[in-house]
């Protein structure tokens, strides 16, 4: 395993969803603190070949049910079509499924029945068979955490809320999920000590919980091992029967995280992993996605360090953090071939290229040219 790409110009984009499809990436939404926000634009689509590790927006087709740009929302993917759910813009919170297809571009409104979740944002999402789960988040009509369970037939388009059985995990949003077989796990988020209510008192939950979706059961899992500390708007990812987290936020203790730890689901203990080459720097509400394997993981936003002073940050008013948004891409090989080791040797020690192949110099320059959908923060003009 190991770190082997660093590529800037993607899309600068903070708690924005994506998924994959075949050897394609797509992102959506999210926002940029460097960028002026309008509520009710179209939303931004971008998709990233994996092959050559280029970006590109996706001029879809216009219609009257194109959805507004927003954050914090979700995005699964069923066969060619993306289903998106809930998230926020500045003014309102969005309930309405909104279904883009990958072959035609175009986007879609199915009608659906049922019990249909609050508009929320800060809930997960996954696919398990047929349906799509979603748990938590943060519920603006009640403002209140959430910790209930909705499911949605994708053949059907029926909404269920889900009675469970069992102790759920605590009300939280920005947790993580993913599905494996019939289970939905779910670790992290950022709950209320005076839960389900918003006191701004934030607490955070390290556990790691499954929902068995046969028998609609909450389990505790209580792994062994050494625990990450609790965190949100992390990332998570399934590889080989290990749920992989990165990254994320505990503002209790202030501390920004660019850590990978994994949980073996089979053996039910966690593990700290130290991964060679040059990771991402710390971060939270960044993409990752997974496809063979590499995991592909892009945006989200940083703390600002000292070094980094004349660049342009965002200050929000009631947070003395001071951030930067990111616009990179990092690819994360679970297996990276004796071609890729060699080509990052090349890199490292900045040998000479002049006599290599002509095929391992464009793979050089595909693993180190950057992109051109947005321009260095800190680049006038």
């Amino acid at each position: 395993m190991r770190w082997t790409v660093h590529i800037e110009g993607g899309p600068r984009r903070v708690n924005h969803a994506a998924v994959c499809i075949g050897d394609k990436i797509y992102s959506f939404g999210g926002y940029c603190s460097t960028e002026e926000y309008n509520d009710w634009e179209s939303i931004p689509v971008h998709v990233l070949d994996t092959s050559t590790l280029r970006w590109a927006p996706i001029n879809y087709k216009k219609n009257d049910v194109v959805p507004f740009q927003r954050y914090g929302h979700t995005a699964v993917a069923y066969g060619d079509k993306v289903y998106m759910w809930g998230g926020r813009n500045n003014a309102v919170a969005c309930d309405t499924l909104s279904c883009f297809d990958t072959k035609k571009l175009e986007w879609s409104t199915p009608a659906v029945t049922g019990m249909l979740p609050y508009a929320k944002d800060g809930h997960s999402a996954c696919i398990i068979r047929n349906k799509m789960y979603i748990f938590g988040g943060f519920e603006y009509l009640t403002d209140q955490y959430s910790q209930d369970v909705h499911c949605l037939d994708l053949d059907t388009m029926q909404w269920r809320f889900i009675n469970v059985h069992g102790t759920p995990p605590s009300h939280r949003d920005f947790h993580t999920a993913i599905a494996y077989f019939d289970r939905m796990y779910i670790f992290g988020g950022r709950g209320d000590l005076n839960s389900p209510y918003n006191s701004e008192e934030e607490i955070y939950c390290p556990q790691v919980y499954y929902l068995d979706t046969i028998s609609e059961t909450w389990v505790t899992a209580n792994p062994i091992g050494t625990w990450p500390e609790a965190r949100r708007s992390h990332s998570a990812w399934l590889y080989n029967d290990y749920m992989y987290i990165f990254g994320g936020l505990n503002a209790k203790t202030k501390t920004h995280f660019n850590d990978l730890y994994r949980y073996s689901i089979k053996g039910n203990f966690w593990e700290y992993l130290n991964v060679h080459g040059v990771g991402p720097c710390k971060r939270r509400r960044q993409a990752c996605l997974i496809y063979k394997d590499k995991v592909y993981l892009f945006g989200g936003t940083s703390p600002c360090s000292h070094n980094n002073i004349n660049r342009q940050v965002y200050d929000a008013e009631d947070n003395p953090e001071r951030l930067i948004d990111n616009n990179d891409l990092h690819v994360l090989d679970y297996a990276p071939t004796l071609k890729t080791l060699s080509i990052l040797c090349v890199l490292e020690h900045n040998l000479d290229q002049s006599s290599l192949p002509r095929d391992i110099i464009l793979d050089i320059r595909m693993m180190t040219t950057p992109n051109r959908i947005s321009r260095p923060i800190n680049q006038a003009g």
